[in-house]
C-alpha cells in the first residue's frame, strides 16, 4: 500500500512534476549541509534561493549570490553558488534548478549568470539546461587570504574548475504597455 504523496500519485497514475518554490537562505543552507558532496553552506553574498519540490517533498535547492570573482561583480551578473539535490530527486532536478535560476535572475533585471563545476564533474546538468563552458579556473592554495583577510580554506579551492554561462545570453525583451494603458497624466 502506498504511503507517501509520491507513491499515492504514482499508484493512481497521476503525473507528479517538479515545482519551483522560493525558500529562505536558512532553509537552503540546511539542505546543503545535509546533502552537498563537497561544499559547505553559504555565509555571505547570497541574493536569493530556490527550492525544487516533487510532490510535497523538497528534493533540491539552488543558492544564487554575488560573483565570487570580483571582476564579474558588476551588479548585473550573478553566480549560482550552490546546487544540491537529495539522493531521491528525480532525474533532471539539477538542470531544472539551473534553468529556473537564470529565468528568475533575468526577471530581476540581471543580464549575466555564471557557475562553476569541478573539472572532474561531467556538467551534464548544465548542458541539459543550455549552458556552455566559457572559461577555466586553475586551482590555488588560498586565493582570498592575505594580511588582515584570513579566509577559511576548503579543499574544493584546490581543484581545477570550469566556468559555465547560459548559451545565447540575450537580455529579456521588455513588454511595452498598449497606448491605452499608459498613464499620460504626470503627477
Amino acid at each position: 500500500m502506498p504511503k507517501s504523496a509520491l507513491e499515492i500519485s504514482s499508484h493512481l497514475g497521476l503525473k507528479v512534476r517538479l515545482e519551483v518554490l522560493p525558500i529562505t537562505i536558512k532553509e537552503a543552507n540546511a539542505f546543503v549541509k545535509n546533502f552537498h558532496r563537497h561544499n559547505k553552506p553559504m555565509k555571505v553574498g547570497y541574493r536569493f534561493a530556490l527550492g525544487a519540490s516533487y510532490g510535497s517533498e523538497l528534493v533540491g535547492v539552488a543558492i544564487v549570490g554575488r560573483p565570487v570573482a570580483r571582476m564579474l561583480d558588476d551588479g548585473l551578473t550573478a553566480e549560482i553558488n550552490r546546487v544540491c539535490v537529495a539522493d531521491n530527486a528525480p532525474k533532471n532536478t539539477c538542470s531544472f534548478l539551473y534553468g529556473r535560476c537564470w529565468r528568475v535572475w533575468q526577471q530581476m533585471g540581471g543580464k549575466r549568470m555564471v557557475t562553476y563545476t569541478l573539472q572532474e564533474e561531467s556538467g551534464a546538468s548544465l548542458r541539459g539546461a543550455g549552458w556552455k563552458i566559457l572559461g577555466e579556473v586553475k586551482a590555488r592554495e588560498n586565493p582570498w587570504s592575505g594580511p588582515g583577510r584570513d579566509r577559511h580554506w576548503q579543499p574544493v579551492f584546490g581543484q581545477n574548475k570550469f566556468r559555465w554561462e547560459p548559451e545565447n545570453v540575450v537580455a529579456p525583451k521588455t513588454q511595452e504597455a498598449p497606448a491605452s494603458e499608459v498613464d499620460t497624466e504626470a503627477s
